[in-house]
């Protein structure tokens, strides 16, 4: 979708029969707390994404762009019950700071990727 926002792109599910294709790794998903609560609760956390990601020209067989440590931060509000020490149930009880962690990922991305043509 957010190539999609940006301009006069198709994007298909497949990666034959089509000009470029855009892969990813998540090498690494860290979530720290970095705020608390006068009870020594966490109120504040931080994700850290690190990514591997790659842009290549199918019709050449050439890459047209990469970062292969591609670094994305975000902090988010803590909700009851959240666990700074477990990405996943941080993520499995808090959908909105996943939908919003991987919408501003996506964006940053794809502004990486434009911003070097």
């Amino acid at each position: 979708s957010e190539l999609i926002g940006r301009g006069r792109y198709k994007i298909l599910p497949e990666s034959t029969g089509v000009d470029a294709v855009l892969t990813g790794q998540i090498v690494s998903l860290e979530v720290a707390p970095v705020s608390f609560t006068r009870e020594q609760q966490a109120s504040r956390y931080v994700a850290t994404i690190t990514a591997s990601i790659e842009l290549r020209d199918t019709l050449d067989d050439r890459v047209l762009w990469r970062n292969s440590s591609l670094v994305f931060r975000d902090e988010f509000d803590a909700a009851s019950g959240d666990n700074a020490d477990d990405p996943a149930a941080f993520f499995g009880q808090s959908t909105n700071a996943m939908q919003r962690l991987s919408t501003e990922f996506a964006r940053t991305v794809i502004s990486s990727i434009l911003e070097a043509f």
